[in-house]
């Protein structure tokens, strides 16, 4: 059993997971693409609390075909741009996975933080939209349990991108994924996002607003922006305001929280 699987176990053992969480973050080999994301410990950061920054860009073949790759990347990196003004700059950890499961960076202090190149992104995979939903998830509240056990107060910010409904994910379905999402949410220390780049039409909108709430994303955390360079980087930049107003303190995390993208 990995270190994962234990500590998920734990977490179950205390009340903070469902029996329909722990067995979507304990099958296959999740608890392995799950430390790859990991990062830094808690000594590591000499920190009084600690904000989670999580970013899962698409990186599938429909990106590039839609001419979209560049403004992903200014997007990614519109919001590592951001949390540099934030007061609370030095609590701030970031990690970004792509939707493929490619780790570009683990958590890790934001100025440390890689961007978005033509080097390492471009659109060329599928859409495993549900494995790697729960693999990011998983990350996130593993990731805030190590600071929590450490006795550092902990609140996240993770945003899901994709311009497709899921095709391929083997292991997880909606279900699985809003389980998770659900205790997360219960904690009430998490935010979880996602971002629909469609084709602009009211239904394809639509369609993806009906599958992140399947997924257990709250509808007032859900962008559903056209597939163009300008509406792509609109919908980072509310994003990106979410994600600073989130670290600056516990109070201000609440207020957005509840707000949505709207606050």
């Amino acid at each position: 059993m990995s270190d994962a699987s234990t500590r998920f176990r734990q977490a179950h053992e205390d009340g903070d997971l469902s029996a329909d969480a722990l067995d979507a973050l304990t099958i296959g080999d999740i608890g392995a693409e799950i430390q790859a994301g990991l990062g830094v410990t808690p000594d590591e950061v000499p920190a009084s609390e600690v904000v989670l920054v999580t970013m899962m860009p698409d990186d599938s073949g429909s990106i590039r075909f839609a001419g979209a790759e560049q403004a992903m990347r200014d997007g990614h990196n519109l919001v590592l741009q951001a949390l540099k003004t934030s007061r609370q700059m030095e609590g701030v950890l970031v990690h970004t996975r792509y939707l493929n499961g490619h780790v570009l960076f683990p958590y890790r202090r934001l100025e440390d933080a890689v961007e978005l190149t033509k080097s390492n992104y471009s659109g060329h995979l599928g859409t495993p939209l549900y494995d790697q939903a729960a693999v990011i998830l998983g990350t996130v509240l593993l990731k805030a349990r190590e600071f929590e056990e450490a006795g550092v107060p902990v609140r996240t910010i993770t945003l899901i991108l994709t311009d497709g409904e899921d095709a391929g994910s083997k292991e997880q379905d909606a279900r699985s994924v809003a389980a998770i999402a659900r205790d997360m949410l219960r904690l009430e220390t998490h935010i979880i996002a996602a971002m629909g780049i469609s084709d602009g039409s009211r239904e394809a909108a639509d369609r993806f607003r009906s599958v992140f709430r399947e997924m257990g994303i709250p509808d007032e955390w859900i962008l559903t922006p056209a597939n163009t360079g300008a509406e792509i980087r609109a919908a980072f930049h509310v994003f990106s305001r979410s994600a600073l107003q989130a670290s600056q303190g516990s109070a201000q995390f609440g207020q957005t929280s509840l707000g949505g993208f709207g606050a």
